[in-house]
């Protein structure tokens, strides 16, 4: 049985997420417990519960343990079949970071996988945005022979969610590596600029001029998508998620959500001040992909490496439990102003 202490190196619900993805994936029982030990409010909330009961599903694992708040969790898999799966959060919880949990085990299941994800929230803070997920995360899978694809039913944000999202999985199980070592040079800034049931304060273009006016300032310019979305009549909300593509094939992105007081003019602004970062470290993944790749890149046979402006307690975290499940070996070292992550060959 693999054991696992949650409160280790970050001590965050990273730790949950890849190990019930690796139990899985290697068919092996999980004992987990302090989960989200250094958090606030430890112990699982309604979307890491989900997360462990999709993945679940997946497996057709038993699980004892699984309810909101506890801090120990068994996790028993069998075998990878597939299909259509269903998920509801019922809360703002996160969808994507549930995607983040579960789409590492749809690679190895035996079948297509298709996962429908209702009343959640599509874009709310300490998450990725969902369309973050669409442009630069699940492309930059797609570059590991991994291919996805994802449509957004209905967008969702804090406190209501009720976002819903589908998402159609072909597996594969032997990923392809990358060497991401060279950012090249811009050739595309593209984004999208959502904002739902607030069309009437133009909120996505008011967040849309304000990222292309600090990115104008920095000798930058993108074609940002406006979207007046009618989705989702019972919660409000915004956001605007922009996305850098370069020569030697890197994606970078950078996001921000709206909040109840935050100017329009604010999201835009961090959105754009986001990217310019790892454009102007010229990292080949930003900051925010880097923890979400780690999972492939162990399961991946051969070398994979990618150049990162810091080694988050995310990334830290993930590369750690990846070498202590599966023995896989990662390096990190300095190289000017980025860090070389690299994943050795198996």
């Amino acid at each position: 049985m693999l054991e696992v202490d949650g409160s280790q190196k970050s001590g965050s619900g990273t730790i949950l997420r890849l190990s019930v993805a690796m139990a899985a994936i290697l068919k092996r029982p999980l004992h987990i417990y302090n989960i989200r030990q250094k958090r606030p409010k430890p112990g699982l909330k309604p979307q890491h519960l989900e997360a462990v009961l999709t993945a679940a599903k997946l497996c057709n694992a038993t699980v004892k343990g699984a309810e909101v708040g506890s801090k120990e969790l068994w996790f028993y898999p069998t075998e990878i079949v597939g299909g259509r799966v269903e998920a509801e959060i019922g809360t703002a919880g996160s969808i994507p970071m549930l995607l983040i949990t579960v789409l590492p085990i749809c690679a190895f299941a035996k079948n297509p996988v298709s996962i429908h994800i209702s009343k959640g929230g599509t874009d709310v803070s300490h998450s990725p945005t969902i369309n973050y997920l669409s442009h630069v995360f699940l492309p930059v899978l797609e570059k590991m022979r991994f291919t996805t694809s994802l449509t957004i039913n209905k967008y969702g944000y804090y406190p209501k969610g009720m976002g819903e999202v589908s998402v159609k999985v072909t597996p594969n199980p032997k990923l392809g590596s990358f060497r991401f070592g060279k950012f090249g040079r811009i050739e595309a800034l593209k984004g999208i600029s959502v904002c739902t049931f607030l069309a009437d304060r133009r909120v996505a273009k008011r967040q849309a001029k304000a990222a292309n006016d600090l990115l104008r300032t920095c000798g930058y310019g993108a074609d940002i998508q406006v979207f007046n979305d009618f989705s989702n009549p019972l919660q409000k909300g915004s956001s605007l998620t922009l996305w850098a593509q370069t020569s030697t094939g890197i994606l970078l992105g950078g996001d921000a959500i709206g909040e109840l007081r935050k100017p329009s003019e604010t999201v835009g602004g961090e959105a754009a001040e986001n990217l310019l970062l790892e454009i102007e470290a010229k990292a080949t993944v930003d900051v925010h992909l880097a923890d979400m790749l780690v999972p492939y890149m162990a399961l991946a046979k051969d070398k994979s490496v990618f150049l990162t402006r810091s080694i988050t307690d995310h990334l830290e975290t993930n590369m750690w439990l990846a070498q202590e499940i599966l023995g896989v070996k990662f390096e990190t070292c300095k190289v000017g102003n980025l860090y070389k992550v690299e994943k050795k060959a198996s």
